[in-house]
């Protein structure tokens, strides 16, 4: 699954939810609470897009210039959803969890050279994945470590099951790529 297809799988239910409230007066409600729902979660230049495409009726590419990858692929979803309901990322795909390596061996490298903000942010992730028990807990167990600096794959994956040992494995060839170690 490429990183499109990712962005696309995590944020389905929420493309269409838009998709379906914002086209429809009668879902106004549900829709502000959706947008309301965002901000919270910290997209506001999403939101604003997104506002542009609804209040507006803007349907033009510059609405991507201010967007960061992963606002523009939601942001080209939705339009192209308007245009053409059955081009919406259906909401019952799977992200793939080796995906996620990447974006959390940035946040545990930022966690790990002092960026409080990114500390906090994992810290709150990896409190959820203990939550759910099982190997989203035990991966949550290696972000502390990780965050530590450990690198000892043996140490890391040690009671991990095959494919929470491929998400850690990811983890550790991306932070040695973040940290210059290429060997």
């Amino acid at each position: 699954m490429d990183k499109r297809a990712q962005i696309l799988a995590v944020h389905a239910a929420f493309i269409n939810q838009v998709v379906t409230t914002g086209s429809n007066p009668d879902d106004k409600d549900e829709f502000e609470q959706l947008m309301a729902l965002a901000i919270e979660n910290g997209w506001t230049e999403l939101v604003a897009a997104i506002r542009k495409i609804f209040d507006q009726g803007r349907r033009d590419i510059e609405l991507l210039n201010s967007l960061d990858e992963e606002d523009q692929v939601i942001i080209e979803a939705i339009l192209l959803g308007l245009q053409d309901p059955s081009t919406l990322p259906d909401p019952n795909v799977k992200p793939d969890p080796a995906m996620a390596a990447p974006g959390l061996a940035s946040m545990i490298h930022a966690a790990g050279s002092g960026n409080a903000q990114a500390l906090q942010i994992i810290a709150e992730m990896a409190d959820q994945m203990s939550k759910v028990d099982g190997p989203m807990a035990r991966l949550a167990a290696v972000i502390r470590p990780l965050i530590n600096g450990e690198r000892d794959p043996d140490l890391l994956c040690k009671r991990l099951d095959s494919k929470t040992e491929a998400i850690v494995l990811g983890i550790l060839e991306e932070l040695r790529q973040l940290e210059g170690n290429k060997s």
